[in-house]
C-alpha cells in the first residue's frame, strides 16, 4: 500500500489516495499503521476516495480504529495533497465529510507553492441534543459538569464532531492526561466527546489544548479551534475572529455573521512518502 505521511500543526495522518471504497479492514489497518512503534505511526489513517457529491470524498480512521465524523487538519492536508499530485482542477476543491456534509477548501498560494489552506468548515451546531448531549438546551454554554469531584463549566459545539470547551486560567500546564479521558466518556455525552480547554489571552488570541476522542492528546485540533472560537464567541470572550494557539502552532478562526460559517485557516505539510504491506501486523496487536 502506498501512502503519504502529512501533518496540520503536527496533527499527523497517513493518506492513502486510490481505493474505491472504504476497505473492511479500515478500521484493524488504522489500529496497525498508526501505533507509532511498530507501524507508521500517526493520530490517524485518512482514505481520499471518490464521491459523487463533491470533487473527493474523505473518510477519517482513529489511531484506536473509531471513525471521525469530520478533522479540520486533516480535511487541509486531503486538500494539500490533491493539489501537489496533480488531482485537483485549481486551488478550489469540495471534500466530502461523514459529518459535516461537502466542505469547499481554498488554496493560498505562493507561486506554485501552497502556503496556507482556508477551509469553510460550514455552521456549528449548537443545540444540545444535535451535538449530541443528553441535554436539551439550545445552545449548552457555561453548563456545570463534574468528574472525580472536581467541577468544571463546558459549552458544547459540533463542527460535524462533538467538543466541549471548558475555560481555565492555564490551559498551557493544565493535566490534560489526567482530565482529558475522564471528560470523554462522561454520560453527558452518548458518542464521547473531543475536549478543549482554553485560556482568553485576548480578544483576538486564545490559548487551546486538546483531548481528541479516540485518540488522546494532540498537538492540534482544526475541528476544536472553530468550536473554541464559537465557544468564545457565545461566552463573550472574543470577537468572531481570532487565532487560536494549539501545541503545534497557530490556526486563524472565523465566525462569519452574515452567513454563520466557521472559516478555519492554517497549514498543511508532507513528511514522508512510502509504501507498507497490507499484512503487515504490529507486535502485541490482535
Amino acid at each position: 500500500m502506498l501512502f503519504t505521511k502529512m501533518n496540520g500543526l503536527g496533527n499527523d495522518f497517513i493518506i492513502v489516495y486510490g481505493e474505491k471504497d472504504l476497505p473492511i479492514n479500515a478500521a484493524e489497518l488504522a489500529v496497525k499503521w498508526c501505533n507509532r512503534f511498530f507501524g507508521i505511526g500517526a493520530d490517524g489513517l485518512v482514505y481520499i476516495l471518490p464521491s459523487d457529491k463533491a470533487d473527493f470524498k474523505m473518510r477519517i480512521m482513529n489511531s484506536d480504529g473509531s471513525e471521525a465524523e469530520q478533522c479540520g487538519n486533516a480535511i487541509r492536508c486531503v486538500a494539500r495533497y490533491v493539489y501537489d499530485h496533480g488531482y485537483a482542477n485549481g486551488s478550489e476543491v469540495t471534500i466530502e465529510t461523514l459529518g459535516a456534509g461537502v466542505q469547499k477548501v481554498n488554496l493560498k498560494m505562493d507561486g506554485n507553492q501552497v502556503r496556507s489552506v482556508r477551509v469553510d468548515m460550514g455552521e456549528p451546531i449548537l443545540e444540545g441534543l444535535k451535538v449530541p448531549t443528553t441535554l436539551d438546551h439550545n445552545p449548552v454554554v457555561k453548563h456545570p459538569i463534574e468528574v472525580d469531584g472536581r467541577q468544571f463549566s463546558f459549552t458544547a459545539v459540533s463542527m460535524g464532531n462533538p467538543h466541549c470547551v471548558i475555560y481555565v486560567d492555564d490551559a498551557v500546564h493544565f493535566d490534560l492526561s489526567v482530565w482529558g479521558p475522564k471528560l470523554e466518556v462522561h454520560p453527558f455525552f452518548p458518542k464521547k466527546i473531543n475536549v478543549e480547554i482554553a485560556t482568553i489571552k485576548a480578544r483576538n488570541y486564545v490559548d487551546m489544548r486538546v483531548w481528541e476522542r479516540g485518540v488522546g492528546p494532540t498537538l492540534a485540533c482544526g475541528t476544536g479551534a472553530c468550536a473554541t472560537l464559537v465557544a468564545s464567541v457565545l461566552n463573550g470572550k472574543t470577537d468572531r475572529a481570532a487565532v487560536i494557539s494549539l501545541k503545534g502552532g497557530d490556526l486563524f478562526i472565523e465566525w462569519d455573521k452574515a452567513d454563520n460559517h466557521v472559516y478555519m485557516t492554517g497549514p498543511a505539510e508532507m513528511v514522508f512518502e512510502g509504501e507498507i504491506p497490507i499484512e503487515l501486523r504490529a507486535a502485541g496487536i490482535q
